[in-house]
């Protein structure tokens, strides 16, 4: 049997999910300096209080926003993964190089920039856990990948050009921070699948 929630906690977590997608929004309009838990509560329409009642600490509220947002997408990549019936090959590595392309060149990356940038200058807790999440979304986001594109890690080559690919996405999201680089991106997502075509085999 499934497990019985009551309205209270329903609202509980539906305020907890607004505080978070919040927090998103914030980080990726105004970066750390221009997001404090007072900017993110009136966004989510909620006040102060209740968002320190979720979220004690500044620290806590944006490195659960990411890490709530990073679970979207490895969700996002799994269904993808879970829906393997098209023959592998270039219409199939177009679609998964698109995909994973378009994670890193939205507002998920624009926001997790911002808490990297923040906790490369701190020597406290919040670089130890957004270090921590990195990497495992990093290697979640790798064994997707892998698992995507169908990749065999023992044949030469093959793990270094997967994280070669995932490197360009993330080069892309940070290409794309400044200006409209929709018409290079499709030119460079079209080399990769030729790359990964002729890497991880036909």
């Amino acid at each position: 049997m499934g497990t019985v929630t009551s309205p209270k906690q329903d609202r509980s977590r539906a305020t907890r999910r607004r505080l978070m997608e919040a927090a998103i929004e914030c980080l990726a309009e105004h970066g750390w300096a221009g997001s404090t838990v007072a900017v993110v509560a009136e966004r989510a329409g909620v006040s102060r209080g209740a968002a320190q009642h979720h979220f004690p600490t500044r620290e806590d509220l944006f490195t659960a926003a990411v890490e709530h947002v990073a679970e979207e997408r490895l969700r996002k990549l799994r269904a993808i993964a879970d829906a393997t019936s098209m023959t592998m090959g270039p219409a199939r590595r177009y679609a998964v190089v698109e995909t994973v392309v378009g994670l890193y060149t939205g507002p998920l990356f624009r926001a997790a920039l911002q808490l990297w940038v923040a906790a490369s200058h701190d020597d406290g807790r919040l670089r130890e856990r957004v270090t921590a999440l990195e990497a495992r979304v990093g290697r979640e986001t790798h064994r997707m990948a892998v698992t995507l594109l169908r990749a065999d890690e023992g044949r030469p080559g093959a793990r270094e050009t997967v994280q070669g690919f995932l490197d360009m996405a993330r080069g892309l999201g940070l290409a794309g921070l400044l200006t409209d680089d929709s018409a290079r991106r499709e030119r460079v997502v079209e080399q990769w699948v030729e790359i990964l075509e002729g890497v991880l085999g036909r």
